[in-house]
Order: structure tokens, then sequence, then C-alpha cells
């Protein structure tokens, strides 16, 4: 019979910021991090849980507000390059050179 593995509880916060702080699919990451992707669905859920069994509202809460306020800001971000892209090709057209 095989040994299970013990994983620290650093290397499972960091797996499950993976999913709810960067986006990726828990498939995705599990995949990534070399783990089944079910235990690492288990450590969300134990992560979104606080310590009585209960759901932890305030950890829930507060990255949503969190990566709703990332997103806003990546949104306003691309405006802005995109805005700056434009004005760098306009400037580069009326002193004669050609930037893409």
């Amino acid at each position: 019979m095989a040994k299970r593995k013990k994983y620290t509880q650093e290397f499972r916060d960091s797996a499950v910021k993976l999913i709810t702080e960067q986006g990726y699919q828990i498939t995705e990451a599990a995949r990534n991090l070399g783990i089944n992707a079910i235990m690492l669905g288990r450590w969300k859920r134990e992560f979104e849980v606080g310590v009585d069994g209960r759901p932890d509202s305030t950890n829930g809460k507060a990255f949503q507000a969190e990566l709703t306020r990332l997103r806003k800001e990546n949104h306003r971000l691309k405006m802005e390059r995109e805005i700056l892209k434009k004005a760098a090709a306009f400037f580069a057209n009326e002193s004669g050179c050609a930037i893409k």
C-alpha cells in the first residue's frame, strides 16, 4: 500500500491562491502542480469554510471584492495602454516614423 503524500499548509495555501487570485481552473492548477484535482478542490472548499465548518463569509467576500477591484483596474490599464499606443502611432506618423 502506498503512503499518502503530506503537503505543507504553505503549499496548500499557494495552490488555492492560484485558483482564487490568479484565475486558474482547478484542473489546470492541479495538473501544473502535479496533484489530484479533487484534492485541490477539497483544499479550496476547506479554505473557504471557516474553522467551525460554516462558510467564512469574510474570506469569500474579501477575495471576491479584491478580484472585482483587480479586474476593473486591469480593464482600465488595458484601455490606457491602447490610448498610449494610438498616441505613439499618431506622433510617429507626424514625424515620419512607422510604428506598429
